[in-house]
Order: C-alpha cells, then structure tokens, then sequence
C-alpha cells in the first residue's frame, strides 16, 4: 500500500497543472501584431501595428469593463484617483486577467502616493502580459523617479525589444544610458 501511496503523492503536482490549452485566434492574431510590431520597418508602419494591438486588448473588454476603464481614467484625468480606484478595482473583480484595469489601478495606486501598490500592479500587467510595452515604460518612469536608473535603463531596454519603433524611445534610451552609465555612454 505504501508505494501506491508514494506514487499518488509524486503524481499529484503533474495531475494537479492545468492542461495548456491551444491559443484562441484572437491570441494568435495578438501574437501576430506583437511580431509585426517588433519587426516593423518604420514608425509609421509600427503605430499603425501598435493601434492594431490597442484594439485587439480593448476587444476583449466587455461593455461594463470598457464602461469602468473609462470612467477610471476620467477619474484619473480629473485628479479624483480615489474614484478611480474603485473604478478599476470593480473592473479587475469582473476580469481579473484584462491587463488595462490593473494598468489603471497601478496608475492610480501611484497618484494616490501608494507607490507599493502600484509597482505590484504593474507586475500584474507583466505577468497577465509580458509583452506589454506602456507597463514597461511606466516601470521605467517610477523607477528615474525613484532615483533607479539602472533599472529604469533595463525597463526601457525592455520595451524597445517589444517595440523598437516606440514614439521618443531611443532618445529616452539615450537619456537613461547617460545617467546610469556616466557621460561616456
């Protein structure tokens, strides 16, 4: 009885993993528009791809979460982040794996000064989407804030194997470089 037993407990891990399921065509078109984007030969190419993926992730909202990111970032543009939390938390509760809402809440997180909260949130963005370019950016931004450049230098670095072509991106590598590596970068 004993090594049924044993062999039970080993095989419990591997019968408890979820079966990886096959990607959806809105997933392989996702995956598409992120290698487009990666390998696109000029700006303007890459914004149009860049559009493409905003609406490929807004598609997937349903009209009460696409209601509630709305109004969290009127919120958010109207200096009210504690209206926006709420916002975007009712948001993540009907969705939890949308990375916009919790890209929302960590903005709001950190407009309310809770600057924890907020760098747990964007790591949930990361995690749900590891390809998300503007969670990466807004990484890098909170971290020259916080006076971390090297690691506001890896976060840009990031960004930029996702979307080479981002709007402002080499000059602002070129930034991060000088002040984490010194003048000679």
């Amino acid at each position: 009885m004993r090594p049924l037993l044993l062999l039970l407990l080993l095989a419990m891990p591997a019968l408890a993993q979820p079966t990886p399921r096959a990607p959806t065509p809105a997933q392989l078109e996702l995956d598409r528009a992120f290698e487009a984007l990666r390998t696109a030969p000029d700006e303007p190419s890459a914004h149009i791809v860049e559009q493409r993926i905003r609406q490929l992730i807004a598609a997937r909202a349903t009209p009460a979460i696409a209601l509630l990111l709305s109004r969290g970032q009127r919120n958010l543009a109207s200096d009210l982040a504690e209206e926006a939390l709420e916002d975007f938390d009712a948001a993540i509760t009907l969705a939890p794996e949308a990375t916009e809402p919790w890209l929302g809440r960590a903005l709001a997180h950190h407009a309310t000064g809770d600057a924890p909260a907020a760098a747990r949130d964007l790591q949930q963005v990361l995690r749900l989407e590891p390809r998300h370019w503007q969670a990466l950016q807004q990484l890098a931004q909170w971290q020259e804030e916080a006076g971390d450049d090297a690691g506001a230098l890896r976060s840009i670095e990031a960004a930029l194997a996702i979307h080479p072509r981002l709007r402002g991106g080499e000059a602002r590598l070129r930034d991060l470089r000088r002040k984490a590596l010194g003048d000679d970068a």
